[in-house]
């Protein structure tokens, strides 16, 4: 039943029927969510999971769950981030596998660590589902209406940070809503302006305005927070009828369909009705005719930074000279008359964007619905946050998406979570938490942003991940799932116990797999074998033959189906965890000592500027202005110095043994409180590893 889960749900909740009609039941929450982007509705949502009353306040709710831009998900990297909200119960990874409409699996020549799961998305199913399982949840009030300003206080004295975020006050409403903690997901709404040709006028996403000016105000001047400017864009929808799709290269779906939650055996679209995307390619008169408008169009002019992996066409051509790019035809949903031109996002005027569009043979009668057009928005540097998405400076606000300078729905969605679940925390007064970039691409991400900051959005890639064969799609359930009910509670007791079953499915088939040992010469007899050499004569067991690239589980079992049978529903899982065990057995032990590394907690009250260690005035200023958390954060800031790290461990280990004879008690009796709370961490984290691995 519980693999049938998304399956089985057949209809979609009208707002009449959730609590987002009845508008406010009360004036204080424990949590409150603003925005209803991909990172606002999982934040939302874990909030409440871990039993948090919360409040998600949205510009409007017909567009909770809205795809602004591409209609995908996954990819390689963000594939991996979907899996892993799946794993810690959120929405996106079984939104994904009911309202997809054509799957692949990226890089599926490669190994399976790299490979990315994905899927063309019908925009209408995806918000559908969204908002059926946001506006049903226990716990969660939705309201429409824009946030005017953060009510703010005196902090908690015994807890760091400068202020204490007590609430937020509506637009058109005179009294507060009171709560513990807020999560703040204004997506491209901060700040935002939209760029068309030498049009701009306010606003995140076409047709709705920007957040409240007053919100800027709070983060720049009451909180002091170092703000930044991003920008992005979005191609022009064109017209499907229209389209010469017989001059494009036909991509089609996979055969079989790779779901991205772990609770799905299949997708609600099968097989034979899923639709193709097609392939084609800029031409000289593309960039021609970008040459000749780059004057008219003052979105690529600004000096706001662009997504590098993702960049309009406009950049592409200026970067690159001469190139043929690839442009691909994706649909829009099952019903829709629309085609989404990947890697065609274009910020010049309507009809500029429709004489390019038509240099490119498949193209040369399109028409478009409605035009491409850039977007500039305000960030928050995100080195001035926790581990945990808290400010530093601010106890109980914390922020997440494209405010951290991210960009993505994949990247949102993983920062919300993680967000709403420490939002959730602190308002129970529970120790908030943070992933290690040992066990999550989520940990990478956050690391990544908290310990090095942004300069242009950041995407994910597997190549951020240094331990990625063991953080693999595959496995995202057995590595979070139990951390998730365990320590966060933000993960259901069925899909814990869903996840246990499956980690001693794997342990047993494992198990069978070595229990099973012949020579190569039986081997060979016994499946008719020849892929094992004859000249092999060593005794060889199950685990060893199905190492081998042409061998599978169900072939064994096949075989000696008294042994191997019992394990068939984990056939492919088996393939790949013996493909990976000698790499993952190795990535153990170097998890262990990174994670010893990273446990190494440094005292938020050091004076760096004056710290007694031998450090370069550079070195001191990086580590006064962004305070990190661990000596692991520590060595991932850019301009640190292999030297200046030794001399930092040196000296925040050896100064409490030598520290009581100078006037510095005070600071000796914080880092002894430090090296006791390392000692208690050191053993937490040598008991996830044995728990998560």
């Amino acid at each position: 039943m519980l693999a049938r889960r998304l399956l089985i749900r057949p209809h979609i909740l009208p707002f009449s029927h959730s609590r987002a009609s009845s508008g406010l039941t009360r004036h204080k929450y424990d949590v409150i969510v603003v925005g209803g982007g991909h990172a606002g509705t999982e934040a939302a949502a874990a909030a409440a999971r871990v039993g948090a009353e919360t409040l998600l306040i949205t510009q409007k709710i017909q567009t909770i769950g809205a795809l602004s831009c591409n209609p995908s998900l996954g990819g390689v990297g963000k594939g991996q981030l979907v899996r892993e909200v799946d794993a810690l119960d959120g929405l996106m990874g079984r939104a994904g596998d009911w309202a997809g409409v054509h799957f692949s699996m990226l890089n599926h020549s490669k190994g399976p660590a790299v490979w990315g799961p994905r899927a063309q998305l019908d925009r209408r199913r995806y918000r559908e589902f969204i908002q059926s399982e946001l506006l049903s949840l226990p716990r969660l009030t939705v309201v429409e209406g824009s946030v005017e300003k953060m009510l703010v206080s005196e902090p908690h004295p015994d807890k760091p940070g400068k202020h204490r975020v007590t609430g937020v006050r509506m637009a058109g409403m005179d009294e507060a809503i009171l709560c513990s903690s807020v999560v703040l997901t204004t997506g491209t709404f901060l700040s935002g302006s939209l760029f068309m040709g030498q049009t701009t006028s306010p606003g995140g996403r076409m047709g709705d305005p920007p957040s409240c000016a007053g919100l800027s105000h709070t983060l720049r001047e009451v909180l002091g927070l170092t703000v930044g400017r991003l920008r992005t864009g979005t191609p022009p929808r064109i017209v499907k009828e229209t389209v010469d799709l017989s001059l494009a290269t036909v991509q089609p779906p996979d055969q079989r369909p790779t779901p991205f939650s772990y609770i799905n055996t299949r997708t609600r679209c099968p097989p034979e009705e899923q639709l193709p995307c097609y392939l084609t390619h800029t031409t000289p008169g593309v960039e021609r005719v970008v040459r000749e408008s780059l004057h008219l169009n003052c979105h690529i002019q600004e000096d706001a930074k662009g997504p590098r992996y993702c960049p309009s066409i406009e950049s592409r051509v200026m970067r690159f000279p001469g190139r043929r790019h690839q442009v691909w035809l994706e649909p829009e949903g099952l019903t829709s008359d629309l085609l989404y031109p990947q890697g065609l996002s274009m910020t010049m005027p309507p009809d500029v964007q429709l004489r390019l569009l038509r240099e490119i043979p498949a193209l040369r009668k399109a028409e478009m619905r409605t035009p491409g057009y850039g977007v500039q928005y305000d960030f928050v540097c995100p080195t001035q946050l926790f581990p945990s998405l808290q400010l530093k400076n601010t106890q109980g606000l914390f922020l997440a998406g494209q405010i951290n300078g991210t960009t993505g729905y994949e990247e949102a969605a993983a920062q919300g979570l993680w967000a709403g679940v420490n939002a959730g925390r602190l308002a129970a007064s529970l120790p908030l938490l943070s992933l290690s970039r040992t066990e999550s691409y989520i940990g990478v991400l956050i690391d990544d942003l908290v310990s090095r900051g942004v300069t242009e959005p950041y995407r994910m890639f597997t190549s951020r991940a240094e331990f990625r064969t063991s953080l693999r799609p595959d496995n995202a359930d057995l590595r979070l799932t139990p951390k998730g009910f365990e320590e966060a509670g933000c993960v259901s007791a069925e899909r814990y116990g869903e996840a246990l079953r499956v980690r001693e499915g794997l342990k047993g088939g494992l198990a069978a797999l070595q229990s099973v040992c012949m020579s190569s010469t039986r081997w060979r007899e016994r499946m008719a074998l020849t892929c094992i050499s004859e000249t092999k004569s060593a005794a060889m067991s199950a685990e060893d033959i199905l190492k081998y690239k042409d061998i599978s589980f169900e072939m064994l079992a096949s075989a000696i189906p008294e042994v191997f049978s019992p394990y068939l529903e984990f056939a492919h899982r088996l393939k790949i965890e013996v493909l990976y065990y000698s790499h993952c057995e190795r990535q153990k032990r170097e998890m262990g000592r990174i994670q010893e590394e990273e446990s190494l907690l440094l005292p938020q009250d050091l004076d760096y500027l004056s710290l007694p260690a031998s450090l370069s005035q550079e070195v001191r200023e990086i580590l006064d202005r962004v305070r990190p958390d661990t000596l692991g954060a520590a060595t991932r800031l850019p301009g640190m110095t292999p030297a200046a790290i030794v001399h930092l461990l040196n000296y925040v280990t050896k100064a409490p043994r030598r520290g009581r004879n100078a006037d510095r008690g005070s600071t000796d009796s914080a880092k002894t409180n430090v090296e006791q709370r390392n000692e208690r961490k050191r053993t937490t984290n040598q008991h996830s590893i044995a728990t998560v691995m």
